[in-house]
């Protein structure tokens, strides 16, 4: 090598590290200068900031263990992008229902604003989701959620289930798909005044398409999305396949807007759609409106895989506990002969009158913990938290698993305990970290529904079947296999044997 090629390559290789020393200084400079007044957290490393430390562990578990560290309250980086960390009851309080206007804004969630288009409920901020939130409930309301008359097609839809139970005559099999229709269903009839049938082989390949999709969300590459976006998008892997498998549900959703679009009737709005779709027409000349297509099509999709994820999968796991806890399903078993008997279907009022199967399935909410993290909030301006200074616009993760754990409000946090809300006198009782659907403006719209809708449905399946595993249940493992953005429950047969 000549003496010039030679000079050439220690000229690039001066660059080189020239280059890559001003990266680093920028960053801790960067660094330092964000975390000055911010809560403390793991030192982070360029570029991948605390992912390595996450990963260590499982994210849950490790985003728990870290406040033993740190405390109630610290920072850690998803890649360059920093996150407060709200752990325990009071801390968590105080942010979503006593400070909820500064903790109220959705943050920023890669993989999930890609999949709704970063549209609709959801990810609305500001006025638009003040107006979205309060048309969706007003809506709903009109519609039955939250009032007796969604009773009747609670129960027809748990006997449709029950229907389809005893046409297995007590054959082992994996019900999720069909728990996730039933649970879709009741979410359609509100929103597009229909019912699929579990026949129906193309909805239930959708519905499986979708479960699919969110067990990738869940995983080490839903974490490597929302940790490094601007690099994953591009790259292979199971995330490129999400979306496609959720693109049948969304394609549906859409169509059956362009439906509702040909037959509307203003005098007479049929469903969620409808009224969505008069608010528009009124609202045409608006502008700024929150009230347009996008948002139409992402929240009625969002409202569709709430009921088959978060909903659905809380029913799932309620009946994997009752195969791993048979005797539970003894005292249910004499609490609905006593209370309702056979004669008809259980109803909402039973619930006051029934306080271990109460207490029974807020404790399997507790213990199945199926959205660990809650979803993302934002500050929607710079405030100071517990002595920590935190930027307006920076991302929150309120942990609900360390408010479901919280031992200063559980006997036994780690171990399934129906006393946590049962008292000395076998009466239900009520307990303040009861939060799996988070907590003040921002919390689940359709919470009354969908507890209403476990009551229901587990009430009448135990009302007409004993379930039995088919493996010794001391050896029946139901540890999620995914501990992300949701805990999502093992797969397992079960006999369905109908009681005589």
């Amino acid at each position: 090598m000549n003496a010039g090629a030679m000079t050439y390559l220690q000229n690039v290789t001066v660059v080189l590290v020239g280059v890559i020393t001003f990266i680093l200084v920028f960053f801790y400079w960067k660094y330092a200068w964000e975390r000055k007044k911010m809560p403390p957290g793991p030192f982070p490393l360029p570029i991948v900031g605390n992912f390595l430390n996450i990963q260590k562990d499982g994210l849950v578990p490790s985003l728990t263990k870290m406040a033993r560290t740190y405390g109630p309250i610290y920072t850690v980086y998803f890649g360059t992008r920093p996150f407060v960390v709200l752990t325990g009851y009071q801390i968590i309080k105080e942010a979503l229902v006593e400070m909820g206007d500064v903790f109220l804004n959705r943050g920023d969630l890669p993989f999930l604003g890609c999949i709704f288009n970063h549209a609709g409920l959801t990810f609305a901020n500001g006025e638009s989701w003040t107006y979205l939130r309060q048309f969706s409930l007003l809506t709903l309301r009109d519609f039955g959620m939250g009032k007796k008359s969604l009773e009747e097609p609670l129960q027809a839809e748990a006997q449709h289930l029950v229907n389809h139970f005893k046409s297995l005559n007590g054959q082992p099999f994996d019900p999720i798909t069909n728990v996730i229709c039933a649970s879709t269903n009741i979410i359609s009839i509100l929103v597009i005044d229909k019912r699929f049938d579990y026949s129906d082989k193309k909805w239930m390949d959708t519905l499986a398409d979708s479960r699919k999709a969110f067990h990738t969300v869940s995983s080490t590459w839903g974490q490597l999305y929302d940790t490094f976006p601007g690099i994953i998008q591009y790259l292979p892997g199971p995330h490129r396949k999400t979306f496609q498998l959720l693109k049948s549900l969304k394609d549906y959703v859409k169509e059956s807007i362009k439906t509702h679009q040909k037959t509307l009737d203003p005098a007479c709005p049929r469903d969620y759609i409808d009224c969505f779709l008069i608010r528009m027409n009124q609202e045409e000349k608006n502008l700024s409106t929150a009230f347009h297509v996008t948002n139409l099509i992402e929240t009625v999709f969002d409202m569709f895989i709430g009921a088959s994820e978060a909903t659905a999968i809380t029913i799932y796991f309620s009946l994997l506990m009752l195969i791993k806890y048979p005797e539970l399903q003894d005292k249910v078993h004499e609490e609905i002969d006593q209370v309702i008997g056979q004669e008809r279907a259980p109803k909402a009022d039973d619930r006051n009158h029934m306080p271990y199967t109460n207490a029974l399935l807020h404790e399997i909410q507790r213990i199945s913990d199926v959205i660990p993290m809650g979803l993302i909030r934002s500050t929607t301006r710079d405030v100071t938290f517990h002595g920590y200074h935190i930027p307006k616009g920076t991302n929150v993760i309120p942990m609900l698993t360390t408010v479901l754990n919280d031992p200063s409000l559980f006997e036994t946090p780690e171990k399934f305990n129906i006393k946590h809300f049962l008292d000395e006198e076998g009466k239900f009782k009520k307990n303040n970290g009861f939060m799996p659907f988070s907590a003040g403006k921002r919390a689940c719209i359709a919470e009354s529904l969908a507890r209403l809708q476990l009551f229901i449905f587990i009430t009448v399946i135990l009302q007409n079947f004993t379930l039995k595993s088919i493996v010794d249940p001391n050896d029946l493992d139901i540890s999620p296999t995914e501990s992300g953005l949701e805990n999502l429950p093992p797969t397992h047969k079960i006999k369905f044997i109908a009681r005589s």
